[in-house]
């Protein structure tokens, strides 16, 4: 792998997830392995991105190629900054204090409706994480369903 360019592009989440995917597929295809620490540092990264709370971590995904390009077209009446978009693709905010953290100066920038339809937007386009189980609930219901 060659830079032709320092920082020409930025890559979501998804895209680097998706070409550590295709890499180590290749390498079992040609039956070799890379470096030892090329390895570890795609094995790592693979884990931390199909952890929970990532928006990668759901089975099947939440989105993908089309996806991105669908959230595109959907938002583009806001003029959001490239790695603002980059920020909502990797953290799918689900609410307002949470797109907060993403967009620069969104008081300003955006009326309340406006932030509303951004997050409305982004949960049509991405989905939004599925409710947590309380963890008291799971051990309620085992209890009562061996009980009975």
């Amino acid at each position: 792998m060659k830079i032709l360019e320092a920082k020409s592009a930025l890559l979501s989440n998804h895209e680097v997830f998706t070409f550590l995917q295709n890499q180590e597929r290749e390498y079992q295809e040609q039956k070799r392995r890379g470096p030892g620490n090329l390895e570890t540092l795609r094995r790592e990264l693979l884990q931390y991105l199909k952890s929970p709370e990532n928006p990668l971590s759901q089975d099947p995904p939440a989105y993908g190629e089309e996806s991105i390009a669908k959230l595109l077209e959907r938002l583009r009446p806001y003029d959001i900054q490239k790695g603002e978009m980059i920020m909502i693709m990797n953290l799918r905010p689900v609410n307002v204090p949470m797109l907060n953290a993403v967009l620069e100066d969104m008081e300003e920038r955006f009326t309340a409706e406006e932030q509303e339809d951004i997050c409305n937007g982004i949960q049509e386009v991405l989905g939004s994480f599925p409710p947590k189980a309380q963890e008291g609930d799971g051990d309620a219901m085992q209890t009562t369903e061996g009980g009975s």
